[in-house]
């Protein structure tokens, strides 16, 4: 009897393995379910742990100067040894910064088919104050030549797949989803004490912004808890904000103490890109979501059935008010999102596009 040899697949991507939601939610959890269909993996970050747990931080310039370079040194090693895999499959970008050059060797040198994923308008420029001063090195532009010299396109939803379009015909829209057997698999309990809940990194905490009047108003009616769930500390004044450090151990319970979440966006390009992946959590769990009319948003959720879409302080408020009155409420909505998510934004209901992707 021959043995079929397994094929191979590798994954080019930007962060250490089980570390960013971009990463973890989009494509890592899969990656058993294609190791159960016969696939070898090898996972290939450009950042190593050591680097990535000191990027975002103050200081430490020449040790995030030596991980760099170290990590360029890795990518090309990885690179020259491309041939050996059947599929090659880059999530954003091969670097983290710098121009579209191993991109540009695997496509047109090894002549690789790769498929490209991509979760965010990443050919935006976007940046914090702690790398405003690199943000140059990015290379913003490259994401066009990215998707050009792809085999396939995964995009997160149908404005990053329509700008995809423009360059490459061969883009499938691919959500970013939720595991409801393994991960996301508690209900919040609606007769705790009220909790407002957000999650998110610091990068996108300036979103809350135009909600903390708001909040500081309903604190004057109503005892509850604003919980934010992030890398940082918020510096709003509320005394209802209880601030609990992004830890991957305590995530999912974190989150499920939560009574009602938030995902408040601007109008503008760079919202319109983004995968709804806080909305997809809350209502995985059970918690009434309340979010912005924008982009993605408005296709995950029916107003006033598994999800409220407001946009104004008035809609706003009287959103949030009505929920913290009202338990039947957020049971009703809570229920209908999980339903949501576990047809049509769960694991399960797309482990057989991911491994389609490999055929």
């Amino acid at each position: 009897m021959i043995l079929q040899k397994k094929k191979s697949i590798i994954f080019i991507v930007p962060y250490p393995r089980g570390e960013a939601p971009s990463q973890r939610f989009r494509f890592e959890q899969y990656i058993p379910y294609l190791e159960q269909h016969g696939y070898q993996i090898h996972f290939a970050p450009f950042l190593d742990k050591r680097t990535w747990e000191k990027l975002y931080k103050e200081g430490s310039f020449f040790k995030k100067i030596t991980g760099i370079i170290r990590s360029f040194a890795k990518r090309l090693i990885t690179i020259l040894s491309i041939y050996k895999y059947d599929f090659v499959f880059i999530h954003r970008e091969a670097s983290h910064i710098g121009p579209p050059v191993f991109e540009f060797i695997i496509a047109k040198f090894y002549r690789k088919k790769y498929i490209y994923d991509f979760d965010d308008a990443i050919w935006l420029a976007n940046y914090s104050e702690s790398n405003a001063k690199v943000h140059r090195l990015k290379a913003y532009w490259k994401v066009k030549y990215c998707i050009k010299w792809a085999g396939q396109i995964t995009a997160g939803n149908r404005y990053l797949s329509e700008y995809a379009k423009k360059l490459n015909d061969n883009v499938k829209i691919i959500p970013t989803t939720i595991d409801t057997l393994y991960y996301h698999n508690l209900n919040t309990d609606y007769d705790q004490k009220i909790v407002i809940g957000w999650t998110g990194t610091h990068s996108t905490m300036r979103f809350l912004d135009f909600i903390i009047p708001i909040i500081k108003k309903l604190e004057t009616r109503y005892d509850f808890e604003f919980r934010v769930i992030s890398n940082k500390r918020p510096d709003y004044e509320l005394r209802s904000l209880n601030f609990i450090q992004w830890r991957r151990e305590t995530e999912i319970s974190d989150l499920n103490e939560i009574s009602i979440g938030v995902m408040p966006l601007e109008h503008d390009i760079w919202s319109e890109g983004k995968c709804g992946f806080k909305c997809l959590q809350y209502m995985s769990l059970g918690i009434p979501a309340v979010v912005s009319p924008v982009g993605v948003n408005t296709q995950i959720v029916s107003h006033n059935k598994n999800g409220l879409l407001v946009e104004g302080e008035k809609q706003w408020e009287d959103a949030l008010e009505k929920l913290i009155q009202d338990k039947s409420e957020r049971m009703r909505i809570g229920a209908a999102g999980k339903e949501t998510v576990t047809t049509k934004y769960s694991v399960l209901a797309y482990s057989q596009e991911y491994l389609n992707l490999f055929k």
